[in-house]
């Protein structure tokens, strides 16, 4: 229901192991099985007292993570895609700097008994704050904005520290409304300890 992006969740040192143990490993075997890997390898993780242990791969890019993730990157995201597909490096760069949130907004009933059609407002005073609104269940009928799905928006922002990117999304959020509107208050709430 929400990710969030902070430079200080990682240090270099937990960063160079997870890449040594896990993921150089994982793309080196993938090559000597046959099935060399081209994309994105995303792996779900458990930070444990003996180290980063592996929950999960995926490849693909997940929402909200890709989003909050993605919103640090500057550069042409299809470019880099088909640089990838090509068998290059993506040339995206990144703010590391910046710490990012995404919030989803999601309909009423989710998860069970989704409502459509409820009419959505504010997605430009959102942006006008600075926010990204990124549409999941939305469809445009005529001049309206719907809920057409369980997880409607997701708002997404960045900031200089996880506190003001927190605080930015959701004042982004106050700013939009649809009857039944939903979600979490805690986006990034662990991470604020480290701050």
């Amino acid at each position: 229901m929400g990710a969030y992006v902070d430079r200080r969740l990682l240090s270099q040192r937990e960063i160079d192991i997870i890449m040594e143990r896990i993921m150089l490993p994982a793309i080196e075997q993938m090559r000597k099985e046959g099935t060399p890997f081209t994309g994105f390898l995303y792996a779900g993780l458990m930070m444990t007292a003996a180290g980063p242990k592996i929950l999960e791969f995926n490849v693909r890019l997940g929402d909200p993570e890709t989003q909050a993730l993605l919103h640090n990157f500057s550069g042409d995201l299809a470019l880099a895609l088909l640089e990838t597909c090509e068998g290059g490096p993506p040339k995206l760069e990144s703010d590391i700097q910046s710490c990012s949130v995404c919030v989803v907004l999601a309909a009423a009933g989710y998860p069970e008994n989704v409502r459509i059609g409820d009419a959505i407002t504010g997605i430009a005073d959102a942006e006008a704050m600075g926010a990204t609104v990124f549409h999941a269940g939305t469809k445009q009928e005529g001049s309206k904005l719907l809920t057409s799905g369980g997880r409607v928006l997701g708002v997404t922002t960045k900031a200089p520290t996880l506190p003001e990117a927190v605080a930015n999304a959701y004042r982004a959020v106050d700013k939009i409304h649809f009857d039944g509107m939903q979600y979490r208050r805690d986006i990034g709430a662990h991470g604020l300890i480290r701050w």
